[in-house]
């Protein structure tokens, strides 16, 4: 697939935000509206209220002639969503911007908060592609991140799943958890490719400040697994799911053949997109811009007009956003779309700043492909790009 490194194109992806969480992960720090266990889109004003909103701002945002490829429902869990609620959001992208006719449009569920009416409802109003909040496959590790469902929920919606023919499905799991082994990392990973799914998303647990594993612990520090065992879990991981077919095409993520994710490769090819909802991001003509995180300024900031006010992202910042999203892909960056976009020097100045990590095996040259080792360059993807933003930021 070809690197498009610049930002001049028309957006032809859309990325959703539905906030709305039954509780609050431990280690989530996104921005999400808590509404227990009892409440779900059919049920709560405040679901419906957000979706008049959210189709407004869709409504009255500018559309430049180009239709969607791509749609991503993230949250938040959207499958609290009523299958009306869904579709009246499809419906007011497709009046504003069009939907190609083989788009992508994804869906973030969890366990246990869908039925086989509702995922039959998401299917029929376009969903084609689910990810799976999964997570852990034990009881235990389920329960100390906070996760609402349980392990038998897990292949009851797996089961749905497949009932409705769903043709892409994805699993998310963490690693790292508190008190997590690598025997259970190993086990999560059997049950998991033992589900058969077409992607599987895998992330390292990451404590971040405001979340209750925030409060509760600090990164190093018993009960979270060391560094050499979270180490360790991704080279497992990587080991397994290689073993089995999938193609580790990103950091995180690995896919059977064909079945990448469309929509997140536009993030990683740095390329335009819109986004909508609460604490939602886009990047269009240039301009990166995020929406204000809560509800009540969010309403305001839409009830204003949508202003988006900041400024054109400079080239420098461009290209660093460029080699930071774009190496996290086994493929790399194309050196050739560098050089034709910011330069032959700045393609030698990259060259000299990465100098120490070809040397280590972190980072090598394929074709006319600048990409990290895999494992070991992914391993330390965060000491290489911070050595290229402390070098090419100034």
């Amino acid at each position: 697939m070809s690197q498009k490194v610049s930002v001049s194109g028309i957006p032809s992806s859309a990325y959703v935000h539905i906030p709305f969480c039954r509780r609050r992960c431990f280690y989530c720090d996104f921005p999400v509206s808590v509404v227990g266990d009892r409440l779900r889109g059919e049920t709560s004003g405040t679901i419906s209220q957000y979706v008049e909103v959210l189709c407004q701002e869709i409504a009255m945002t500018p559309a430049f002639g180009q239709s969607l490829e791509t749609i991503f429902f993230g949250g938040g869990t959207p499958s609290l969503l009523s299958t009306e609620q869904l579709q009246r959001i499809i419906l007011a992208l497709e009046g504003r911007f069009g939907i190609g006719a083989r788009a992508e449009i994804s869906m973030e569920m969890d366990p246990g908060t869908f039925d086989l009416a509702q995922i039959t409802g998401y299917r029929s109003a376009g969903v084609n592609r689910v990810s799976l909040g999964v997570q852990a496959f034990q009881e235990e590790l389920l329960k100390i991140a906070g996760r609402s469902h349980s392990v038998v929920d897990i292949f009851a919606a797996v089961e749905l799943i497949r009932q409705v023919e769903v043709p892409e499905f994805s699993l998310d799991l963490i690693s790292g958890l508190p008190h997590q082994s690598l025997d259970q990392w190993q086990d999560s990973l059997t049950k998991a490719l033992g589900l058969v799914p077409t992607h599987i998303s895998i992330y390292d647990l990451t404590i971040e400040p405001g979340t209750a594993f925030g409060r509760y612990y600090q990164p190093g520090d018993n009960p979270l697994p060391t560094d050499e065992a979270t180490v360790k879990m991704y080279q497992r991981a990587q080991q397994a799911l290689k073993s089995a077919g999938y193609e580790h095409y990103e950091i995180s993520n690995y896919a059977q053949p064909g079945h990448q994710c469309r929509h997140n490769r536009v993030y990683w090819e740095n390329r335009p997109y819109y986004g909508f909802g609460m604490g939602a991001a886009s990047y269009v003509q240039g301009k990166r811009f995020t929406r204000p995180r809560k509800t009540k300024e969010y309403y305001q900031w839409v009830q204003a007009g949508g202003v988006i006010d900041c400024e054109v992202t400079p080239p420098n910042e461009i290209l660093l956003e460029t080699l930071m999203l774009g190496l996290r892909l086994a493929e790399g960056v194309s050196l050739a779309a560098l050089a034709r976009e910011f330069g032959e020097e700045k393609v030698e100045e990259i060259y000299q700043c990465l100098r120490s990590h070809f040397e280590q095996g972190w980072v090598e040259v394929v074709g006319e492909r600048l990409r990290l080792s895999d494992p070991q360059g992914f391993l330390f993807s965060n000491v290489v790009l911070s050595g290229l933003f402390a070098e090419l930021g100034e």
